[in-house]
């Protein structure tokens, strides 16, 4: 049996599908209140009404989840000099060459980098949300102000979405062996000596 190194608790892959289904269900209903050709994917939260009073308390869940997982792995996504390196090499990585890569901690360069993305998108998107949110809050804010941040959510919403396909792809089908992580918290040290060797000596000097 492979020995097992413990990567997410239970509370942390908890609010990570907390985020993920908020993310799914936010994506499907903002497609179909923005391009009327997509108008039936609507019906994943109801209808069309159902969708537009729905999608703006979704949008809360997930800012409360994501800010969860920003506060909590805010230092573990700090960009650094190697990771720099690492993504010089982006083309090694993605030919799966690993020889003479820099190490990788908790997380490699791309996933850094795609969790910036989302902090930003995801708090644009959260705060144009706010000042569309009818007919709570768009009454306090000038048309001009309701223009821009149309644009800013559909700019936003966009970024956040191709980011999340990265995110899905790479996890499931390119780095085998990650969904397990969020699956049942745990990764093969095999696994994790592969892809986060230098997360893996602190996590095995942790553990003495």
């Amino acid at each position: 049996m492979p020995q097992l190194v413990q990567r997410y608790t239970v509370p942390e892959r908890v609010n990570h599908w907390v985020v993920a289904v908020s993310f799914v269900l936010l994506t499907l209903s903002g497609l179909a209140l923005f391009q009327p050709e997509l108008f039936f994917l609507s019906y994943v939260l109801g209808d069309g009404t159902w969708s537009r009073i729905l999608h703006p308390f979704i949008g809360v869940v997930l800012m409360l989840g994501f800010g969860r997982t920003m506060i909590k792995f805010w230092n573990d996504n700090k960009i650094t000099d190697a990771d720099r390196q690492w993504m010089k090499r982006i083309g090694d990585v993605i030919r799966n060459r690993d020889e003479g890569l820099p190490e990788v901690g908790k997380y490699n360069a791309g996933q850094k980098y795609l969790f910036w993305t989302w902090v930003v998108t995801i708090l644009l998107l959260f705060v144009s949300g706010v000042v569309m949110w009818q007919p709570y809050f768009t009454p306090y804010f000038t048309v001009d102000v309701v223009r821009v941040a149309v644009l800013v959510h559909a700019f936003s919403a966009f970024v956040a979405i191709l980011g999340l396909i990265v995110h899905v792809y790479s996890g499931v089908m390119w780095v085998r062996g990650s969904l397990r992580a969020m699956t049942q918290g745990t990764v093969t040290a095999s696994w994790a000596k592969h892809h986060h060797p230098a997360w893996y000596r602190s996590v095995s000097k942790g553990a003495k």
